[in-house]
């Protein structure tokens, strides 16, 4: 999922699920569609590396990568020419980039390098490559290594998500949003298609369990009961299908995109295996400078504020909207991470209380004067506000 974190280590569910879903559950929202056993080739399709020309240079002796993951240990030394051509493609796969290997970062400089979190197949690569067609895309360990890389010019944006319709807000990248300088400069929608992978030959009653992302997982929670398989998470969607075509299993699949099986050569089973087909995740397109706002579509403005504490604050803060008919569509509150918690200066018998930020989507432009009248009428009492970006919304959703 968007939520991923791109490390191949297995976390396995303490227990199998055996609860069975309500009657009301029983059937779900998608229809899934079973594909008939099709035996291609392994790893027909020839990926070529992005950023590591050495790798030596990018992820060499990447210590986070587990040795089951390696190619080398699964490949034996009478395997066929099939197989080794297998191998070759799978080693031009580039590894995620993390923050031990900012210095030795190469780039061609051919084309626009967005950073992505994640491995190869990932949905956020699909979200990158929507908003930036054409793009250089560069994988990234974790939400923390694609901030640092757009700061450190080794890449010019980062696409990263921050909400999902079913699973609720990235709250990780809330809080790197105010750690770090960068600007929103534009979002992207994108559909999330849940399929159920396996390697070639692999039926799907030969299979016992499944791994994936905990969100992947329980969002297609009724395929998988229906099915009768074990789930258990792992760190990202790719990377589980990573890993099942590396181990070459037998019993297990992986619920992951369409284009992680064309990437390491599995078969898809079904597709559409979510329960729910309203499943859309919201990217935030990042860059180091500000586009200039515009009014000649519709825009969007990203904001986090604090409050001092008191009866009605919030209710104040919000009107200011309200009265000059500013529509919000996003209000998320975050603990304020270096003061979580103040003194009452009251007596009202409570000792402590929370200090939030508050970040505020709200439907219009900053080159529009009543959105700088209102920030301006916010900025009377908020003790902290800061603009996030100004950004036209995207209106298209890719299935």
């Amino acid at each position: 999922m968007a939520a991923s974190v791109a490390r191949s280590q297995l976390t396995p569910l303490s227990r199998q699920i055996t609860a069975k879903p309500s009657q009301s559950d029983q059937t779900p929202k998608c229809i899934v569609r079973f594909r008939p056993l099709n035996i291609p080739r392994r790893f027909n399709v020839t990926v070529k590396a992005s950023i590591n020309r050495n790798d030596e240079k990018i992820g060499g002796n990447n210590n986070k990568t587990a040795p089951a993951l390696h190619p080398q240990s699964i490949l034996d030394d009478d395997d066929d020419e099939e197989d080794a051509a297998s191998k070759d493609s799978l080693n031009s796969l580039p590894r995620p980039l993390s923050s031990a290997q900012f210095s030795n970062f190469v780039s061609d400089g051919s084309r626009l390098r967005v950073a992505y979190q994640g491995v190869r197949g990932a949905y956020s690569e699909s979200a990158a490559e929507k908003a930036y067609p054409n793009c250089e895309a560069v994988p990234c360990e974790q939400f923390d290594t694609a901030f640092e890389a757009v700061e450190r010019w080794l890449v010019d944006r980062a696409v990263l998500p921050i909400e999902n319709s079913l699973g609720g807000s990235i709250h990780r990248n809330y809080d790197l949003l105010l750690r770090h300088r960068l600007h929103i400069v534009g979002e992207v929608k994108f559909a999330v298609r849940h399929c159920l992978l396996a390697n070639p030959g692999v039926k799907v009653e030969d299979l016992k369990r499944v791994l994936s992302h905990p969100q992947a997982l329980a969002q297609c929670e009724n395929t998988l009961t229906k099915l009768g398989l074990v789930r258990e998470a792992v760190d990202d969607t790719a990377g589980a299908a990573k890993y099942v075509s590396f181990e070459q299993l037998k019993d297990t699949g992986a619920v992951a995109s369409s284009s992680a099986a064309a990437i390491y050569g599995l078969n898809i089973l079904a597709e559409d295996i979510q329960d729910d087909c309203d499943n859309v995740t919201r990217f935030l397109m990042l860059a180091r400078e500000p586009i200039i706002p515009g009014t000649d579509r519709p825009f969007k403005t990203s904001i986090v504020f604090s409050l001092e504490e008191g009866p009605g604050v919030l209710f104040k803060a919000l009107a200011v909207f309200a009265l000059r008919q500013i529509n919000l569509t996003k209000i998320e509150s975050r603990p304020l991470r270096n003061q979580p918690l103040r003194s009452s200066d009251d007596n009202s018998g409570f000792g402590k209380y929370f200090d939030y930020l508050f970040y505020v989507d709200f439907e219009a432009s900053m080159a529009d004067q009543k959105a700088q009248n209102a920030l301006r009428h916010l900025k009377e009492f908020a003790t902290f506000l800061r603009v996030l970006g100004s950004y036209p919304i995207d209106t298209t959703i890719v299935p």
